[in-house]
């Protein structure tokens, strides 16, 4: 199965993975920016998010990504990943170090973090609201707990809308399978990396983002003091210059 995808432009290939409360529309007022800077562009949904089925079998996030790049002929690109996204970039450079160019990790989850009592808490809470078929709850909840102080309508409305266009997918699926996640090990990881957080996200997130300098060989952290854990629809002018910047030195478009 090719993951639902858009890929558009000319030069470098950059990949752009979602979190885990959207699909692929989150990147939206990035898409054409990165375009026009001369990067050849893909955005794709996951199984089960957006316009890709839920899965029917035990699957792999990271080797969908590698099928779909391999499906466009691209040999390397940089995985520019928001949370979730960020989660299956690492699992990506780490599997296959040589097909990455570099990482822009916006807020991300980590492969085999151990989840604080506040993420297993609001798994709890988020489990019993869809429990109850009480989608509509259990989106607000994901709305309000995900993005920061910025936030305008605009953007609560698009995760409202993309969080629940995946629980209404998910629901009726008629098996549960969860995305199969492969041993890595981070130290193989060897493209730059940018490492960003913000400081009104979760403390799970930006504690990870202040540690992945310490786990991979080429890592950067930067904090936004204005950021939620979505900052990329919080801001998302000062996110694709802070993409831009610092992809530009690193992987020049060609």
């Amino acid at each position: 199965m090719t993951l639902s995808h858009d890929v558009a432009g000319e030069g470098s290939a950059l990949v752009l993975l979602h979190s885990g409360v959207c699909d692929r529309q989150m990147w939206d007022a990035q898409w054409l920016p990165l375009i026009d800077a001369g990067y050849r562009v893909v955005r794709c949904d996951f199984r089960g998010f957006g316009e890709t089925p839920v899965p029917d079998e035990p699957h792999n996030d990271a080797e969908d990504v590698l099928a779909l790049l391999n499906s466009l002929g691209m040999a390397q690109a940089a995985l520019v990943g928001s949370s979730y996204g960020g989660h299956v970039a690492l699992e990506f450079a780490a599997r296959w170090p040589e097909r990455v160019s570099a990482l822009a990790l916006i807020c991300s989850a980590l492969p085999g973090h151990e989840p604080s009592a506040e993420l297993n808490a609001l798994g709890k809470d988020e489990d019993a609201l869809i429990e109850a078929g009480d989608i509509v709850g259990a989106t607000e909840l994901m709305v309000e707990t995900w993005l920061g102080p910025e936030a305008d309508e605009t953007a609560r409305e698009a995760v409202r809308r993309m969080q629940r266009h995946a629980f209404e997918l998910q629901m009726a699926a008629a098996e549960d399978f969860e995305p199969i996640e492969a041993k890595i090990d981070l130290a193989a990881i060897q493209a730059p990396c940018l490492s960003v957080s913000g400081a009104h996200d979760l403390a799970d997130f930006r504690q990870i983002a202040a540690r992945l300098p310490d786990l991979l060989a080429k890592a950067d952290h930067v904090e936004l003091p204005w950021a939620g854990h979505l900052p990329s629809l919080e801001r998302p002018s000062a996110v694709t210059d802070l993409l831009i910047g610092f992809l530009k030195d690193r992987v020049p478009a060609s």
